[in-house]
C-alpha cells in the first residue's frame, strides 16, 4: 500500500512556506502521496446555513490544481498528488482535462484525479451549474475527460457535452489520468466498475459492510468487461481516532482487503472518523510521526 496524508491546511495555513514545510516533512517520515479536498465557495455562517456550511466557512481550502502545481517544483519525483475529491459537476469538463493535463506535465505523470458530485448547493449556484443532475453529468464528463487526454482532436456528442473536432495541447504524459471516485451510494459504485480507476473510501471502517461493498465493486466491474484487479482502493484512517495499536491493526486489516492505498486525515471530523486536538504544525507532524512508525510495517 501507499501511504498518504491530507494536507491539512485549514489548521496549519495555505501561506507558501507553510504547504512547503508540510509536504516536504511528509515525504521524509516516507508518505509518498499528498492529498488535498476542494471547495470553491462556502455560504456565509451568520446565516442559517446548517453544521457543514458553517464549518466550511471557517475552512482553507487552496485550489488542488494551483497548489499542486506549486508543490510539483518543490516535491520528490516519486510523490504523488491526488484530488480528494474534486467536486467535479461545478466546473466544465474540457476545463478540467486542461488543467489536469497541464499538471500531470508538471508533475511528471503522478497525478490522481479523485472527483465526486458534492454536497453544497451554495457552490452550484455561485458557479452557474445545475445541483440537481450533477452525478448524471459527472459520469458524461468522465467520458469526455478520457477522449480529451488520449486524443489530440475529438469530436463528442453526448447528453451534457459537444466538442466539435477539437483538443487540448499539452496532452497527458500517459494519455490518460487516473480517475478514481469519492461517493457511497450505488451509483456511484456503478460508475467506478465502468469508468474508474479506483474508489476513494471514507465511509466504512473495517468489518463486513467494506467487505460486502468492495466486493459489489469488482462483481460490478467484471461485469463491465473490465479487471476488477486494476481497480484500485484508497481507505482514509483518522489520526484523532486510536492509537499506535489500533492503527497498525487498521493498516493490515486493509491490507489484506486489497486496498492500494492508505490515507491519514488529521481534521476530517465525520462518521468513524475524528479530528485531533491540537492544530499546529508541530501537532500534526508528531501524528506523522508516530503514524508512521506504526504502519511501517504494511505500507510501501
Amino acid at each position: 500500500m501507499r501511504l498518504g496524508v491530507m494536507l491539512p491546511l485549514g489548521d496549519i495555513g495555505g501561506e507558501p512556506a507553510a504547504v512547503k514545510e508540510f509536504a516536504l516533512a511528509a515525504e521524509e517520515l516516507g508518505f509518498t502521496n499528498l492529498g488535498l479536498p476542494d471547495h470553491v465557495l462556502s455560504g456565509n455562517p451568520a446565516a442559517e446555513a446548517g453544521p457543514e456550511q458553517r464549518s466550511l466557512s471557517v475552512g482553507l481550502y487552496q485550489d488542488p490544481f494551483v497548489a499542486f502545481g506549486f508543490l510539483a517544483a518543490l516535491c520528490r519525483p516519486t510523490t504523488e498528488f491526488s484530488t480528494q475529491v474534486l467536486i467535479l459537476a461545478q466546473r466544465q469538463a474540457a476545463l478540467v482535462a486542461k488543467q489536469a493535463a497541464c499538471l500531470d506535465v508538471l508533475c511528471q505523470g503522478r497525478f490522481r484525479l479523485g472527483v465526486g458530485v458534492g454536497w453544497n448547493p451554495v457552490e452550484f449556484t455561485g458557479l452557474n451549474e445545475n445541483f440537481h443532475n450533477r452525478g448524471r453529468r459527472s459520469a458524461e464528463q468522465v467520458e469526455v475527460m478520457q477522449r480529451l487526454w488520449a486524443e489530440p482532436f475529438v469530436t463528442f456528442e453526448g447528453k451534457y457535452h459537444r466538442i466539435e473536432d477539437a483538443g487540448i495541447n499539452p496532452l497527458p504524459v500517459n494519455r490518460r489520468i487516473p480517475v478514481w471516485f469519492g461517493g457511497h451510494v450505488e451509483q456511484t459504485l456503478e460508475r467506478i466498475a465502468r469508468l474508474g480507476d479506483g474508489w476513494i473510501m471514507n465511509a466504512y471502517p473495517p468489518g463486513a459492510e467494506i467487505e460486502a461493498e468492495w466486493a459489489k465493486i469488482r462483481r460490478l466491474t467484471e461485469a463491465a468487461g473490465r479487471d476488477p484487479g486494476a481497480v484500485g482502493l484508497e481507505v482514509w484512517i483518522s489520526g484523532g481516532a486510536g492509537d499506535e495499536a489500533s492503527w497498525a491493526r487498521e493498516a493490515a486489516y486493509w491490507k489484506r482487503l486489497g486496498a492500494t492505498h492508505l490515507t491519514l486525515t488529521n481534521t476530517f471530523h465525520r462518521r468513524h472518523h475524528r479530528r485531533i486536538a491540537g492544530r499546529g504544525m508541530a501537532d500534526h507532524l508528531a501524528v506523522l510521526r508516530r503514524f508512521r512508525d506504526a504502519v511501517a510495517a504494511e505500507a510501501g
